[in-house]
């Protein structure tokens, strides 16, 4: 199965593209984390899509082929514009409720949909985030993301490099091209993340009001009835055990459950048990 590119309009016309791997089933919106792109799902939609649903792996505003929004809005708010604007065209195109995969900033991307403007979608799965989450993990992420933004590598082994040094326990691919379609190459013969870099510069870049953001996701939490499973890792360096028990004791609807041998980056770090775990919740929920 291939998938078909298809694009969305953001919240301000902003252009977004996405790959529809289409099993003809409900829709299922996918969301990337921060400095990712739609290709980080591949493996895992092309199995929900065999599954008999249609997976859709969208890039985020700023993110992948996506467009990088004149305005500068990268504002956790701005992502979650967007993620009001997918699920309902979305809705409108494939006429069904979506349920939806997000991790990190998609996940938090599709709360913030949910408290302010849902009930939106059919059901939601986190990967490796809650509304809380350890300052210290957000510093190493942000840290990481923008100590090579500007000067990018002037080889994929360099790039290679340097996130084998970030992710010391994962397993290094033995090709280079998954890593080549996340970076883009410049004029001047440098490789840079594929993502812009206003995402962290600009006066409404994604830390702004984050922490407000975040108390008002947390406040709506109890009204949140929409079935929802969090999928943590178990060595997550942002969601520790207690953030995962607190929102699952606070959200009426919601479960969790860990994965053992990955952190943050759940999807690339153990995808086999992942996928199929987001398969177990949403054929539950297709059956139910």
């Amino acid at each position: 199965m291939t998938p078909t590119p298809i694009e969305f309009a953001g919240a301000e016309g902003n252009r977004l593209v996405a790959d529809l791997w289409d099993g003809h089933g409900q829709p299922v919106l996918f969301l990337h984390g921060g400095g990712q792109t739609r290709r980080a799902w591949d493996a895992t939609a092309r199995r929900v899509a065999e599954s008999g649903m249609r997976a859709i792996a969208v890039d985020l505003r700023g993110h992948g082929e996506s467009e990088w929004v004149p305005s500068g809005n990268y504002s956790f708010a701005d992502y979650g514009a967007d993620a009001v604007a997918l699920v309902r065209q979305t809705k409108e195109r494939f006429h069904a409720t979506p349920a939806a995969v997000g991790a990190s900033l998609g996940g938090l991307s599709m709360l913030i949909a949910e408290t302010r403007h849902g009930p939106l979608l059919d059901s939601l799965v986190l990967v490796d985030i809650t509304p809380r989450m350890d300052p210290e993990g957000v510093a190493k992420i942000q840290g990481f993301m923008g100590e090579r933004m500007e000067e990018g590598f002037a080889t994929l082994e360099e790039a290679a490099e340097a996130i084998a040094g970030y992710l010391p326990n994962r397993k290094r691919p033995r090709s280079l091209d998954g890593l080549r379609k996340n970076l883009r190459l410049g004029s001047d013969g440098r490789y840079r993340w594929h993502w812009d870099p206003a995402f962290m510069t600009s006066e409404r870049n994604i830390n702004l009001h984050a922490r407000e953001t975040m108390e008002e996701v947390i406040e709506g939490l109890p009204e949140l009835h929409l079935p929802v499973l969090l999928v943590r890792g178990m060595q997550s360096e942002l969601v520790h055990e207690e953030y995962a028990r607190e929102f699952v004791e606070t959200a009426p609807s919601a479960s969790y459950v860990d994965v053992g041998g990955a952190g943050h980056m759940v999807a690339g770090d153990k995808n086999d048990v992942f996928s199929a775990a987001v398969l177990d919740f949403l054929s539950d929920r297709a059956a139910a």
